[in-house]
């Protein structure tokens, strides 16, 4: 019996563009694939693609301090946009516990502190995907 392995894909977002390089570079060694958005109408355009290939992601990674609108905010709209939104990882420098409650009431999975190890981020992406399936 064939077992189709499915390549968990990712969008991150963050609207520093080497952060996105970094992530891009690291969880595609990681063995993700790997979207990246740094403005809400890329979010848009990147859930638009993925819905209409029925290609739906399986984890995002969002940074909370955006130019147009905030991570929170952001989540808040996916929660609307998508169906079912897939589990999230904020990934931000700042390291307020405001920011975390805030993270948590929203549902999100885990926050991680800006700047991580590749392997700290490969291993919570992992841990995060594993507990969703």
């Amino acid at each position: 019996m064939l077992s189709h392995q499915h390549t968990p894909r990712i969008l991150a977002i963050d609207d520093d563009l080497d952060t996105l390089d970094l992530l891009r570079v690291v969880l595609k060694r990681g063995g993700f694939d790997i979207s990246t958005a740094s403005s809400w109408g890329e979010v848009v355009d990147r859930v638009n693609i993925s819905k209409q290939n029925y290609k739906p992601f399986d984890l995002i990674i969002l940074d909370i301090m955006m130019p147009d609108r905030s991570g929170f905010d952001i989540f808040r709209s996916l929660q609307v946009v998508l169906d079912n939104i897939p589990p999230v990882i904020f990934l931000s420098a700042r390291y307020s516990v405001n920011d975390m409650v805030m993270a948590s009431d929203l549902g999100a999975a885990k926050y991680l502190i800006k700047p991580t190890t590749p392997e700290k981020l490969i291993n919570t992406v992992w841990e995060v995907i594993k507990q969703e399936r």
